[in-house]
């Protein structure tokens, strides 16, 4: 009987799909200006961005995880390294953020266009452009670093 009832609601739904006369593609559209001008003028856009910067990434994280193949999981490391990096800088600029009138949307146009699901979005191209040549020119001296940091960290460690 439970699968009558879901049969039965499935062909419901596609009824009133079919009495809907308003397309899609209006609907999608309206969201999007919706969420475009509450992150300009809304109380909480921050969060909006940073949800919509953080919530599908990580999903789709998440599967690149489960999945048997490398590729995937290489590109939501770089859109992560880029996230961070951004964060990161956007938290030094924190005045910056509050002068420029439509942050929010253009850091949510910025998100989106790093995961973008294309093969040189955003963050491949700002990874591949400035975070790799220079982490390749300095990647030595900062492992070097962090190596003398945890050796006198590891015989502060044993004096106690």
């Amino acid at each position: 009987m439970w699968l009558w009832d879901y049969i039965m609601e499935i062909k419901h739904r596609q009824a009133v799909r079919r009495n809907v006369r308003v397309p899609l593609v209006y609907i999608g559209s309206g969201a999007v200006a919706l969420c475009a001008i509450y992150l300009i003028f809304g109380c909480w856009a921050q969060l909006v961005c940073n949800i919509i910067g953080v919530l599908y990434p990580a999903y789709v994280s998440i599967h690149a995880i489960e999945s048997s193949t490398k590729q995937d999981d290489t590109k939501w490391l770089i859109y992560w390294v880029t996230f961070g990096i951004f964060t990161v800088i956007e938290f030094f600029s924190h005045i910056v953020t509050n002068i420029i009138p439509l942050y929010w949307l253009l850091k949510c146009g910025f998100l989106i266009w790093c995961m973008l699901p294309v093969e040189n979005n955003g963050s491949v191209i700002i990874y591949n452009k400035l975070v790799r040549p220079y982490f390749l020119k300095h990647h030595a001296s900062v492992d070097k670093i962090i190596d003398d940091g945890i050796r006198k960290a590891g015989n502060v460690l044993k004096k106690e």
